[in-house]
């Protein structure tokens, strides 16, 4: 039998496991609520429910360990959660040595966009290029960088945290404590708490009639109807993105930007604000790269924490 490997994502609501082979293929999958004002300890024995029950799904065949995919801070070569605000206890907490006593398999610690880039650079959008920078989009926004055929994990393998990096002198708060964080204007976070601002003294707007805040997927569908304000907020919306992705391509001079996380369903609405945004703000000769929606949608961090196993038996 091939040789096959657990990659846990683990959420502040979620915990998916699912049973990867070499090739990123998943084989069974299953989930978790995942009880994050519980404590640590609570955090682990849920994710080794997880291992087992996918472990038990592997009909013998030899797994050769877990890939942890886990939102940071980490000191992922230490296996160490340094900082996770949305999981009690998550602080200096050595989550790869917790989950392998208790489960009695290797744990590969990788923060969440490294794992989700690895995911889509080895098996989906990115794959075959030297040069790629993973974004996910969501409730915050984060990311994975590969530069010359090899993912960039930096100091303590803290490389990646996208959305910390400032875009506006004295701006927004962002969750962080900073202010101007590309997370704290570009996020679906962000982009519901402007609508919310924005619709509640307007009467001439479809998304002032529903019973409660609109829904980004209310926004979207209000702005393909022809409303002003929610093209209005969408156009604003891809404009920041244009140019915190202009920044990337100066920093890193990627192939290709592959999205993700939430936001990258409205991709098809985004894009074209979002291209030209980020060619404006671009040098000429980084204008040209390419913006492609993540080909493994949310298993990108699954499949790459699956992958980070096999890689580290390898090697």
């Amino acid at each position: 039998m091939r040789p096959l490997a657990i990659g846990i994502d683990l959420g502040g609501t979620q915990i998916r496991g699912a049973l990867v082979d070499a090739t990123g293929a998943i084989l069974a999958r299953t989930t978790r609520l995942t009880p994050a004002l519980d404590g640590a300890d609570a955090v682990v024995a849920r994710m080794a429910e997880v291992a087992r029950e996918i472990a038990a799904a592997a009909g013998g065949a030899d797994i050769l360990g877990i890939g942890l995919s886990a939102p940071g801070p980490l000191d992922a070569a230490r296996g160490i959660a340094l900082a996770t605000p949305t999981i009690a206890g998550f602080t200096d907490f050595p989550v790869s040595a917790r989950l392998g006593a208790a489960t009695g398999l290797p744990v590969i610690l990788e923060n969440d966009g490294i794992a989700a880039a690895i995911g889509e650079w080895r098996f989906g959008a990115g794959r075959g290029l030297a040069n790629m920078v993973y974004v996910t989009i969501s409730t915050g926004i984060g990311g994975g960088i590969v530069v010359d055929g090899r993912i960039l994990h930096g100091r303590r393998g803290m490389a990646g945290h996208i959305g910390h990096m400032t875009i506006e002198r004295g701006g927004a708060l962002c969750a962080c404590g900073n202010r101007g964080c590309f997370e704290a204007y570009g996020s679906g976070t962000a982009f519901l708490a402007r609508a919310r601002a924005r619709v509640a003294d307007r009467t001439d707007t479809i998304l002032s009639r529903g019973d409660g805040p609109p829904s980004g997927a209310d926004i979207f569908a209000a702005a393909r109807s022809g409303d002003a304000l929610a093209r209005e907020l969408v156009d604003e919306e891809a404009e920041i993105i244009g140019i915190g992705f202009a920044n990337l391509l100066h920093l890193y001079s990627p192939d290709t930007i592959v999205v993700g996380g939430g936001m990258s369903n409205a991709f098809a609405d985004l894009a074209p604000g979002l291209l030209a945004a980020m060619r404006r703000a671009a040098l000429a000769p980084f204008a040209d790269v390419p913006v492609v929606v993540a080909a493994l949608g949310d298993n990108s961090g699954l499949v790459g924490a699956g992958a980070l196993v096999f890689e580290t038996t390898a090697g």
